[in-house]
């Protein structure tokens, strides 16, 4: 067997610093987690039930957010513009979405990917959203998306399929960093104070949640740019029914959470009180932390 010769260290001779194979580029530092990440967290922990829904979030937010970081500011200007109230259209056209067709392919690929490996996305319907987002048409199909929330009428008259639905879904995860861009940007310009709409000024969504504030003002929350806006207290934001008895509403253990449930249209909206003041909404973590609220209100026959 052969030997192997010791080498020599002398002490006097310093080793010489190695640079990065070129091929490697030196590691960038870690950037610190979010606020929603780290509440992500601490949710598995105290809820470990809910665990597997906190990490399929926590994988969404990451991809979400390093697109996010390479959005560019809309062109449009919309300094004191107002939302037509009258004609329910909200302001963002979606030519004026500063949208990176990679990046946003690249979104779809992932977010079904997500999806899937969470046992949200079947693979057959998975297989059908990656072959869109690498060969089809996907301009016109996220353009079409869009636009629907943007005309009143099919609002309230469009139906989807199955499939098409989950496909909106994908859509709706993948164009957030591009819509959210444009809400962080562009809402703070709006004049608001005349939009009394259940539909997002800005892009047209339907509420996903709401925030009662520390003023006791209920703000919806917008599904498509996560923008906020305020709407009165008790009308449901889906079929507009202001009868208050006709609204059922009931709370978490913790009062934390509430849910309002429409006795006309069975449909149900979250929310988070914030009166408190101990923190704001945070869409994220809150509609993966009321999970067991949608089980209550899905049992008493609500539908969100």
């Amino acid at each position: 067997m052969a030997s192997v010769r010791p080498v020599s260290h002398n002490p006097n001779v310093t080793t010489p610093k190695t640079d990065p194979p070129p091929d490697r580029p030196p590691e960038r530092p870690s950037r610190p987690e979010s606020r929603e990440v780290r509440e992500l967290r601490e949710l598995k922990h105290s809820q470990p039930d809910l665990a597997s829904a906190a990490d399929m979030q926590i994988e969404l937010l990451g991809a979400q957010r390093r697109v996010q970081s390479r959005v560019p500011l809309p062109s449009a200007t919309f300094d004191r513009r107002k939302p037509d109230n009258s004609q329910c259209r909200p302001v963002l056209q979606f030519k004026d979405i500063p949208i990176d067709w990679s990046d946003f392919r690249l979104m779809v690929r992932q977010t079904a990917d997500i999806l899937r490996r969470f046992e949200t996305l079947e693979q057959a319907d998975c297989d059908r959203i990656q072959a869109l987002a690498r060969e089809g048409q996907l301009e016109a199909v996220v353009a079409s998306w869009y636009e629907s929330a943007m005309a009143p009428a099919r609002r309230k008259t469009d139906t989807r399929s199955h499939e098409r639905e989950l496909l909106d879904q994908v859509l709706l995860l993948a164009m957030r960093p591009f819509l959210a861009r444009c809400a962080e940007a562009l809402l703070p310009r709006l004049e608001l104070s005349d939009w009394r709409q259940p539909c997002c000024p800005l892009c047209g969504g339907e509420p996903e949640f709401a925030f009662i504030n520390p003023a006791a003002e209920r703000l919806l929350i917008c599904s498509r740019c996560t923008g906020q806006w305020r709407y009165d207290p008790i009308t449901c934001p889906y079929c507009e029914n202001s009868d208050r008895s006709r609204i059922t509403s009931f709370t978490s253990r913790d009062g934390r959470y509430r849910i309002y449930a429409c006795d006309e249209c069975h449909r149900y909206l979250k929310a988070f009180d914030g009166r408190d003041g101990s923190r704001p909404a945070l869409l994220a973590v809150d509609s993966i932390a009321t999970l067991p609220l949608d089980a209550a209100a899905i049992q008493r026959g609500y539908n969100s």
